[in-house]
This record gives C-alpha cells, structure tokens and sequence, in this order.
C-alpha cells in the first residue's frame, strides 16, 4: 500500500509493529507452525523463560515489577489463527501472502486490502507482545499465554493441560468493542451431516450450468447473528429447490462457505438441465437475484446472483441423494433461535449453517462421493444449545444423512462479584471518567474452557473496537487501539 497508509507512525508504537509483524505471518486456522515459531522466537529473544506445549500453545513468563512480586499472577491471553475470509476477485493465498494492512483515508481505521484483516485476535496477541517488550511497565508476574486454532474449534483451549498456567487472573483480550467488559459467553457445538452416493451419469443432451451467489456481507457467526444478513447457502438452495421442482434440474456438485464460525458470504453449485430449459433457468436466476435484493434491501446492497454455462459434467448426484439435501438444507434453522426472555435484545441461542462441500472421501480404503454439510450451534443455555443441535440432527437424519458432533465447548458462566471485575471497572472509570458496560456476549470465547481447568481463576475479557470480523471488511478503528492499551496496562497496575 502507499506509504502515507502504512501503520507506521501509528500509536502505540510497540504494538502496532508487533501488529504489523504478524501480518507478514500467514497464520490462517491450521497452520500453526509458522506463528508459534515466531512466537517462541520472539519470546527468547527477550530474555525471558518460553514454553510451548505438545499441541503448539506458547507460554512466554516475565518476572513482576519491583514490588509487584507478591501480587496475584496475570495472564494476557489471545489466540495466534486468524479467519481466512477474502473478497472473490481479490487473487490471494492465506498460507503463503501476507496480510495488506493500511490506514484508511479518514485516518480512524485499520483494514486491509480485500481480505480480512486478522485484528481478530493479532490486537490482542500484539498487546501482549509489546508488553513483554517494554521494560517500563508496572505489573505483577505476567505470564502471555497464546493459543493455536481458537476459530475453528479452539482446540488450544480444549487441549490445554492443568497446571501449566500459573496466574489467578486472566485478560482475554479477544472482545470487539471498546468499553466493555466481557464476563461470560454463549457454549457451541458443531453439528456434521454428511451425505454418501454413488455418482450417475448424467442425462445425454444436457448442459451445466454454474449458478453462483456473491456478494453477502457474512460476518461472525456469534458477533452478526442478529443483523438479519443473508445466508448464501441458504440462498442458492431456495433456488435450487425450484429449479429441480419445475425446470428438472440436476446436481452435480455444490459448495459454500468455509468457516464454522462465519456466516456464508457465497455459494455455488453446478446444476445440469436440458438445453432447451436455458433461458428458462437463466430468467428464473434473474428473478432470484431481483427478490434476494429485494429481501436483503439496505442490509445485502453489493449480492449478485449469476449463472453461467460450463463444460457439462460426465455424473452428477442420483435424484434422491438431491432431493434429500436440498430438503434438509431448507428445513435446517439458521440465525436466531431464541433471546434471552429477560434481555430481549440479547441472543440465547442460534445456528450458523456454516459450510457445504462435494467432496472425494476415503472411507474403509475405498474412495466414495460425498456431501458435508457443517453447522455451528451457540447458546447461553445448555438444554438449549442441546436442543436445537437434536432439531439439526433430526433434519438431517430424516433425509439419509449420518449426523456427528464435535468441538463441543462450554459456556462461561458469569462472576459479578469477583475481584478482578470490581478492579477492572474501578480502573476504567478513574482512568476514563465513565463506568465500562458489563457484557455476556453471544460469540464464543475460551475463557469456558481455560476456566473448567483452572477452578478459581478469575476471568474477564475485552478489546478495542472491531468491525465486521470474519469478514473482508474487518476493520479495527486507531483510537480504540489507544484506549485499549492503556486500560491494560492501567489494569496490571492496579492488580
């Protein structure tokens, strides 16, 4: 990007080139190596004592200040992967490009170019950084505790051993809007269904077509719920539904999505029909596309819904196995479910219909054709969270589809008498001159967890102010940044 929108110059220094060096790092859920390196490489560097454990977390321990050594233990804690979403004309590779983070023109914000930014959760880890670095902070025994894989399943928290933490406190620093304060967070589940079939020919004389829907704004599946943004999966199978039902139309493949945790911005699939169904098809796509923007008006300005003809595919999917999936894809729930009936402004419980891929799969030494289909299921409440995750897998069963779930994570249940809120928001008030919100967010946070292992740890979370996570348009604003530190660094000082 040009120089007079590069992060130079930005404030704070150490951790907006902290920020800066991971973006250079391709660091896309899964690919761990090259982050937790840098990470344990970093903190050596430093002098100071740095662990990694079996599964790829980082533990980097700095000494108290003096007078601060028989204070309680503080752990700045965040999460090394970042959401790979990108605009689909943008030309890039998650695991080999680096990050084009620049200053926008207004000079407020943070953003990058056509991808996402990875503020979500790099702020946080360089916060933590910058601290280790800076010898003139007062704190307690200070341990930065960095996690691998928080996105797509956070199986660093879930495979973190007892014992290795050793502080009484812990900063999240994974939340997305100033001035408040995160004390608990929604439980999640992913639900899989996955459909088997034996691949048929397809019917001689016809053509493909690939019907594709971009555009959506997406977003994170726990943060955006509630925003009423489209669902592209969701979409390009209401299509489908009456392209099949009344221009015998076939499937051949289908895809969209590609994070648990971000709600679909596109979707594709290549449909075979006779030739001289063509224009019909093609004006039934238009149609679509005039109702899509007619339903999403103000909310899905930029959705296009095209359809294009490709080389016509030798098999496609047997009719059943189609109808099954595009019955069950209808049925399946999607956003809000349930408020909170005492909040009700506040989400309880929600599904993100996440990803559907057509897939090559070994099973048993033998390669078969499938269709999986992959949902993340939240909720504040256990019994619900359990109940709507039985309503997808009932969807799903009832069309032929084997249901499995994974990644089940606890809730975190609030403490609004303990010792670090009370700290926290005494801090934040002397040093800003108004009281911090107290939130419980529906997005999922590894707080849950860490706390299921560390009976008695006292937990809160926040950050500076992130937008449109999970998303190309993710953007983090430059004051909030400034804010932010200082509240943590105010905040070690007074535990």
């Amino acid at each position: 990007m040009e120089n007079d929108k590069s992060l130079n110059g930005l404030e704070p220094k150490g951790l907006w080139q902290s920020f800066y060096s991971l973006t250079q790092i391709p660091r896309p859920s899964g690919k761990r190596k090259e982050i937790a390196d840098f990470l344990v490489n970093y903190g050596k560097s430093l002098g100071l004592e740095t662990l990694q454990d079996e599964i790829g977390n980082v533990l980097i321990r700095k000494a108290a200040s003096p007078g601060y050594e028989n204070h309680p233990g503080v752990i700045l804690q965040g999460h090394m992967d970042m959401v790979p979403q990108k605009n689909s004309e943008k030309v890039f590779d998650f695991e080999k490009d680096a990050i084009q983070a620049y200053v926008e023109d207004n000079g407020e914000w943070v953003t990058a170019d056509g991808t996402t930014l990875g503020a979500d959760n790099g702020i946080g880890v360089a916060t933590a950084m910058a601290i280790l670095a800076d010898k003139n902070v007062v704190h307690p025994p200070l341990e930065a505790f960095f996690t691998i894989d928080e996105e797509t399943g956070m199986y660093g928290a879930n495979d973190l051993k007892s014992g290795w933490l050793k502080g009484k406190y812990l900063l999240n620093l994974d939340s997305e809007t100033e001035g408040e304060l995160y004390v608990g967070c929604a439980g999640g589940i992913d639900d899989e269904a996955t459909f088997t079939y034996q691949p048929v020919e397809t019917e001689h004389g016809d053509i493909a077509l690939k019907v594709e829907i971009k555009g959506c704004k997406g977003g994170h599946s726990g943060c955006d719920i509630h925003l009423q943004r489209a669902n592209a999966i969701k979409l390009l199978f209401r299509f489908l539904k009456e392209a099949v039902a009344n221009y015998e139309a076939r499937l051949a493949w289908v895809e969209g999505g590609n994070m648990r945790n971000a709600i679909p911005r596109e979707a594709s699939a290549v449909i075979t029909i006779p030739a001289d169904s063509y224009q019909d098809v093609q004006d039934l796509v238009d149609r679509y596309e005039d109702l899509f923007l007619s339903e999403y008006d103000g909310v899905e300005n930029d959705l296009h819904f095209t359809a294009q003809e490709v080389e016509c595919p030798k098999t496609e999917m047997p009719e059943d196995i189609q109808d099954f999936l595009i019955h069950a894809i209808t049925l399946c729930p999607h956003g809000v479910y349930r408020f909170i009936p005492e909040a009700p402004d506040i989400v309880e419980t929600s599904n993100n219909l996440a990803i559907i891929a057509t897939k090559e799969k070994k099973v048993n030494d033998k390669m078969v054709n499938v269709v999986e289909v992959i949902c993340l299921t939240r909720s504040n409440v256990e019994s619900r969270k359990e109940e709507l995750a039985s309503v997808i897998q009932s969807a799903f069963s009832l069309a032929g589809a084997e249901v499995a779930f994974s990644g089940a994570y606890p809730g975190w249940k609030p403490n609004l008498k303990s010792t670090l809120l009370g700290t926290l928001k005494s801090t934040y008030l002397k040093e800003f001159g108004n009281e911090p919100r107290v939130v419980i967010p529906h997005a999922g946070l590894e707080c849950g967890i860490i706390g299921s292992k560390y009976e008695g740890m006292e937990m809160i979370s926040f950050g500076p102010t992130i937008e449109h996570p999970h998303s190309p348009d993710e953007r983090v604003n430059i004051a909030t940044v400034q804010k932010f530190y200082r509240f943590v660094l105010a905040a070690l000082k007074a535990l």
